[in-house]
């Protein structure tokens, strides 16, 4: 396989599972070096390196919870006694409450902000010191961030934050060659998605308002990361990509 981004450097949160394992995977079988980001998943993290080193890329698992600046900071650490720069960013790692917006507390909502919408920002600030060939840095958002999705008010709102966050960090960073967007995924049948009380209804009606369905996978959305990485899409910043199979324009 022609290896597009041979000897390029990924940093990727949530990295052990689902879309985050997806896309180590995709961007390691393109070339990259892989660093990944875990909150509790060892064994998982480590599964996953181990499948990019027998791809003949390095690879490391760091334990850091991206809601913690100083945590981040300390995997940034732990990521410079092997790789001296990084390319890519992708902040992946998510969290919320599926419960109603008036049964939740001031606790949820720092949480659920801090994990998904500062994260990024906290990613970018460590990073940025080590892209100076320029780069690209990635946020993982939800149709949540603009239609109302019943229990998921303050992860919309998260996301959303994260979105005008990604605009923001494009049109500062821009000038040092480092692009800044979001991929908006549809409903895909990850982990995260069995917390979900109403999953089957969502997977079905997926299938039904689809028109390119009717199944979305972890690997299809880690495709549309791949393609922000790629050289060729070096005039694409403060952008979200949808990648749903049309979902979002059907109703």
């Amino acid at each position: 396989m022609f290896q597009t981004l041979k000897d390029k450097i990924a940093f990727i949160s949530g990295g052990s599972r689902g879309i985050g394992r997806a896309t180590a995977l995709k961007l390691a079988s393109a070339g990259c070096d892989v660093t990944l980001l875990y909150y509790n998943s060892h064994e998982e993290a480590e599964a996953v390196c181990e499948e990019i080193r027998a791809m003949g890329r390095r690879s490391l698992a760091v334990q850091a919870d991206v809601a913690q600046p100083d945590s981040v900071a300390g995997a940034f650490d732990e990521f410079r006694k092997q790789f001296d720069h990084v390319d890519f960013v992708i902040s992946n790692a998510a969290l919320g409450v599926l419960k109603p917006a008036m049964e939740m507390t001031l606790k949820h909502f720092r949480r659920c902000m801090e994990t998904n919408a500062l994260a990024l920002n906290t990613l970018a600030q460590n990073a940025v010191p080590l892209m100076s060939a320029g780069g690209s840095i990635i946020g993982l958002t939800s149709l949540g961030s603009e239609r109302a999705i019943p229990n998921y008010a303050f992860i919309g709102a998260s996301k959303a934050a994260l979105e005008a966050l990604a605009r923001g960090l494009a049109q500062e960073l821009g000038p040092q060659g480092i692009r800044v967007n979001c991929v908006s995924a549809g409903v895909v049948d990850t982990d995260a998605l069995k917390y979900f009380p109403n999953r089957e209804h969502l997977l079905e009606e997926y299938k039904v308002r689809t028109p390119l369905g009717p199944t979305l996978t972890p690997e299809q959305v880690a495709d549309a990361i791949y393609l922000l990485c790629l050289p060729e899409s070096a005039m694409i910043t403060g952008h979200t990509l949808f990648v749903d199979g049309g979902y979002a324009i059907s109703g």
